[in-house]
């Protein structure tokens, strides 16, 4: 009798989940779902106990599958875990059904106004699971290790419409409401059970694939994602078959609090990437890589988290390789060497943060999450491939997915087949280092290129036109940060005379740029800094900007009433980012 992962009350010992049947009525007014669930078990269960995790949910009732009746305890809520909930299961029950309703401030949910959206006339509702956010939609086992299918029907407004990443099967209308029917053929761990409900119209990006989005955006998502079918026949070409059947894409609001999410079936995109030049679409690559490493291969718990992301990025930068050169997967490999260089420095007081294998009990996911899991495990598994060559590794690489398929795996799991399929070469590259080890090991390879060489070659001086024309983004962020620090005030103002970087259209830059000349103190970059805040969620923009205006005494006020005055459009995973930014900064 164990609990196998640290964010679950899951016991080993207890029925498993296979099957999950969903029925949800989308309520705007109350921004509450009324729901029941029906759990199908693998096995007739023996009699006892199962515990479920739970979220702030409203209880209204436990069954059997026959809709008798059955004994039940919601114990006090934990602050990491949520609350338990515990079921007494006759001896051979095959399943359970629970009726609730969601909180309003249920943490995988963010119901929009109208005000808060592109089109500003209808409200918009989307779910982020990850990394253990189900529980507060559905009581179930909200464990990556157990994978389930799921049916689900959705009533929402028949105005709006519902999407899902599933397979979508009809919509049937009566009077001011329809129901949307989803089926997902293929087993996923509970943190991809994703869905979204809005004024969304679509356009057909190619044979497997569609652009979702509201209809002020849509034509501009469907351009900026024209080339999706392409990155799937190329990572098929690196990886094997596409196993989902369909790679489509949903254009979320600006509130959106990360790049994306790589939903099977449905990705989820921030806007932000919608630059009109498609030279953000790096994205897109490694939500599509998701498809192979880490959807299909999934990690076990958080603890295990690289095993998703690191080899995510990558598949992510093969897939970059082949359609835009070694040149362009070298600047983006630098680039992640720069975050995680930053990463490390952010968890200094919490070294163990920065291992590979963690250990989190009793720490919540999300106050864990940096890009240590990304850019080290992608390091690390750069180090091996330099260690048996690139033919060698791409061959390990589809033992591993072949052999994991549609499995839930730890490090453990990892380092096994590994060392069967390339025997020694753990050891040659110190794995244990990386892996149980803190920071980033001696041996990790360096990303070079030509490019990369010319920006070293500045020594951190102001460019000349000159020299930047030609530049793309990549080059553009790693300049920026080569920019000498302390940057003067006249450097700064020099810097944005000659380039208009606080007019810069693209966030990438222009966000690497802001918090550059916040620390300059360069006054016309703050209220820029606080347009931005104000129009995007994404916490890769909003860590950075409010940690440049809360470090900074003259401007750490206007932090703090930024944040007072933009969060209701934050996730309230971002919310929890953002407090804790001006919490540490004492603003």
């Amino acid at each position: 009798m164990a609990r196998l992962d640290p964010h679950s009350y899951n016991d080993d010992t207890q029925p498993q989940t296979d099957a999950l049947d969903w029925q949800a009525r989308v309520d705007f007014g109350a921004k509450r779902l009324e729901a029941e669930a029906t759990l199908h078990f693998r096995a007739p269960a023996p009699k006892g106990p199962l515990d479920l995790d739970t979220r702030d949910l409203e209880l209204g009732g436990v069954f059997d599958l026959t809709g008798g009746p059955l004994p039940f305890v919601l114990h006090p809520p934990d602050p990491v875990l949520g609350a338990r909930l515990e079921i007494a299961l006759p001896a051979g029950a095959r399943g359970v059904r629970i009726r609730y309703r969601t909180a309003p401030q249920a943490s995988a949910l963010q119901w929009l106004d109208p005000g808060q959206t592109a089109g500003g006339k209808e409200p918009f509702l989307f779910s982020q699971c990850q990394a253990i956010h189900a529980r507060s939609v559905i009581p179930l086992q909200d464990t990556p290790r157990l994978r389930i299918r799921y049916q689900a029907q959705l009533k929402v407004p028949a105005r709006l419409k519902a999407v899902m990443a599933a397979a979508w099967l009809k919509r049937e209308v009566a009077g001011d409401e329809a129901t949307e029917h989803f089926q997902m053929p293929q087993p996923i761990p509970p943190y991809l059970f994703a869905f979204a409900v809005g004024e969304l119209v679509s356009r057909e990006l190619g044979p497997r694939s569609r652009v979702y989005a509201e209809p002020s955006l849509v034509e501009a998502a469907a351009h900026e994602f024209a080339q999706v079918d392409q990155m799937i026949a190329a990572a098929e070409q690196l990886f094997g078959p596409y196993d989902w059947d369909r790679f489509d894409i949903l254009t979320m609001p600006p509130s959106f609090p990360y790049g994306g999410m790589e939903n099977p079936r449905l990705t989820f995109l921030t806007p932000t990437i919608i630059t009109g030049d498609r030279s953000l679409v790096n994205v897109v690559a490694h939500e599509l890589a998701h498809s192979w490493t880490g959807n299909l291969v999934s990690n076990a718990n958080a603890e295990h988290f690289w095993l998703n992301e690191g080899f995510t990025v990558f598949a992510e930068r093969r897939i970059l390789e082949v359609l835009e050169g070694k040149e362009v997967a070298a600047l983006h490999a630098a680039l992640g060497r720069r975050s995680l260089d930053e990463a490390v420095a952010r968890f200094s007081q919490q070294p163990e943060l920065t291992r590979l294998r963690t250990t989190l009990a009793g720490i919540d996911p999300d106050e864990a999450y940096s890009q240590v899991p990304y850019e080290k495990g992608y390091l690390l598994l750069a180090t091996l491939e330099e260690a048996v060559g690139r033919e060698a590794f791409a061959r390990f690489l589809r033992a591993y997915l072949g052999a994991f398929r549609f499995q839930s795996i730890t490090t453990d799991d990892f380092l096994g087949l590994c060392e069967r399929e390339l025997p020694g070469a753990l050891a040659r590259v110190d794995a244990a280092a990386w892996i149980d080890g803190p920071g980033v090991p001696a041996n990790a390879p360096v990303a070079r290129s030509a490019r990369l060489e010319q920006i070293d070659q500045l020594g951190g001086a102001i460019a000349t036109p000159a020299q930047a024309a030609g530049w793309n983004v990549a080059q553009w962020q790693l300049y920026l940060d080569s920019v000498t620090r302390p940057v003067s005030l006249e450097a700064a103002a020099e810097l944005d005379a000659r380039f208009h970087l606080t007019a810069s259209n693209n966030p990438e830059v222009l966000v690497d740029w802001l918090a550059l000349a916040a620390s300059a103190g360069y006054a016309p970059a703050v209220p820029r800094i606080e347009e931005v805040l104000g129009k995007v969620g994404r916490m890769k923009y909003l860590r950075p900007l409010y940690e440049a205006l809360a470090k900074q005494p003259a401007t750490r006020a206007r932090a703090r009433a930024a944040f007072e005055r933009f969060k209701a459009g934050y996730h309230p995973i971002a919310r929890q980012v953002v407090e804790g930014v001006l919490s540490r900064a004492g603003a």
